[in-house]
């Protein structure tokens, strides 16, 4: 594993918001010290994919303040992340005579960026 990671040009990590913050970190040191480069990842291209409206890392017995702590936002090294941004919902674009599904979309959309009241007294939506 060790000389694929060394002779990898770009590892692709899929659903990577729902992985503690220590992951990523730790697959920073090691392809640091496997390349014996001090660059960030030893230099290698890392391609993260993930929804943040979606699972965050699930952490047994824990406050919502440590769920927060241990996303991959908290990391240091989410400074030399390039954020790029999908706008089209391909599952929507696909079904466009089907109203229901675009109305689903909507919903999660309403939902994901906080615009839905949350019930002070129950915290729930």
């Amino acid at each position: 594993m060790a000389k694929v990671l060394s002779a990898s040009k770009i590892i692709i990590w899929d659903e990577c918001t729902m992985v503690h913050k220590r992951a990523l970190e730790a697959l920073n040191r090691t392809l640091k010290d496997l390349r014996n480069d001090s660059r960030c990842f030893g230099g290698a291209m890392i391609l993260l994919s993930g929804d943040f409206c979606q699972t965050l890392p699930v952490i047994p017995r824990s406050t919502a303040a440590d769920e927060i702590n241990a996303c991959l936002k908290s990391s240091n090294l989410w400074r030399y992340v390039k954020k790029l941004q999908l706008t089209t919902n391909m599952r929507v674009a696909l079904l466009l005579n089907d109203t229901s599904a675009e109305d689903f979309f909507e919903q999660l959309l309403t939902i994901g960026n906080g615009q839905v009241p949350v019930d002070e007294s129950s915290g729930l939506i």
